[in-house]
């Protein structure tokens, strides 16, 4: 048989990472009974029982999701964790476990490989997670790294993208945009560096926006702190690939529409400043920015008063019973349709 020279091709970049991920996995059967969520979710959810077992895998490839030139393999290693125990704060639920594989060229010396999993274990240390495998082979593209974290949480408390309801209110920890910038700060320093090595680099003012580039923090602490409050999310998922984009998750899956305020999205004043600086939008930096890991969530409304004056957390917004109309308030009251604008790894 002849191969038809003539078929068409789709770009990858046409469909972007959540398009290409649905297309490929439209087909998926699941043959389990005690594989209660499968994709579409920060993790899979597996078990009956009244304790259910998290799993999530990240790959992180260099020069695509790392540049070795500004990022120490230290922060690399740690970051890498802290992608995957995200995952599990946003289902609500705890990391155990993790295995780490890795991919690495001849051009790494042992003593790269020391201090990328000095960075691992620290974050295992600091999280109490155990490091119980994994695997390295040998790549001819450079570094890349896979780590599956495996978790637990509660049946009754596990939080899933699909359980908004209408008028429930929009929430979101820490604040936004800040690793966007200090990536920005980095490549600007790296260009610097390039044209002229012996420069002096002028970070100081700008630690807390490198620092959530380079070394970010899973929102372990806020799973805890909604225990304590005795608030259930709704639905919840991780601020990975920007605000915009998590927002229209929830909305796709819990089948609402969203009203989102402008006046209420958390800003540290170094990211306003920064974004003056560099003449930038900080609205959109928010939105569009993304690899915050903060978490984003619904909670109902009776739950207003015990979340309204805590400091670790803003309400942003609310969601509506319109699936169509996911909008931004803009300060000045007018609507906006927002739209997916973060992070694409196919791009």
């Amino acid at each position: 048989m002849l191969e038809d020279k003539n078929q068409s091709r789709t770009s990858l970049s046409e469909l972007g990472e959540f398009k290409l991920i649905d297309h490929l996995t439209q087909h998926t059967v699941i043959h389990h009974k005690d594989t209660i969520k499968g994709i579409g979710d920060d993790c899979a959810v597996i078990g009956q029982g009244d304790i259910q077992t998290l799993v999530t895998t990240d790959l992180l490839v260099e020069g695509v999701h790392f540049d070795l030139s500004y990022m120490p393999l230290k922060h690399l290693g740690y970051k890498a964790v802290m992608v995957n125990l995200s995952d599990v704060c946003a289902m609500n639920g705890q990391a155990k476990q993790i295995t780490v594989s890795i991919a690495v060229s001849n051009r790494f010396p042992l003593e790269a490989l020391e201090e990328l999993y000095a960075g691992i274990h620290l974050a295992c240390n600091t999280y109490k997670v155990d490091l119980v495998g994994g695997d390295t082979t040998s790549s001819t593209k450079g570094l890349l790294i896979s780590i599956t974290a495996i978790g637990e949480v509660e049946k009754e408390k596990c939080a899933y993208r699909n359980g908004a309801g209408s008028n429930d209110l929009l929430v979101v920890s820490g604040d936004l945009g800040a690793a966007y910038l200090g990536l920005q700060v980095l490549e600007r320093e790296k260009q610097v560096f390039q044209v002229n090595p012996n420069a002096e680099h002028e970070l100081d003012k700008y630690t807390y926006l490198v620092e959530r580039q380079l070394k970010p923090e899973a929102r372990k602490d806020i799973v805890k702190l909604l225990a304590d409050l005795e608030v259930q999310p709704t639905s919840m998922i991780d601020i990975s690939d920007g605000l915009s984009s998590e927002i229209l998750h929830l909305c796709k899956q819990s089948k609402t529409g969203c009203q989102l305020y402008e006046d209420k999205i958390p800003l540290d004043q170094q990211v306003i400043s920064t974004c003056e600086e560099f003449n930038l939008d900080s609205t959109t930096i928010a939105l569009s920015g993304g690899e915050d890991y903060e978490l984003l969530f619904t909670v109902k409304q009776e739950d207003f008063p015990k979340i309204k004056a805590n400091p670790n957390l803003s309400i942003i917004g609310h969601m509506t019973d319109e699936p169509d109309l996911i909008q931004l308030v803009t300060r000045g009251g007018q609507k906006i349709d927002i739209i997916a604008q973060g992070w694409n790894a196919m791009s």
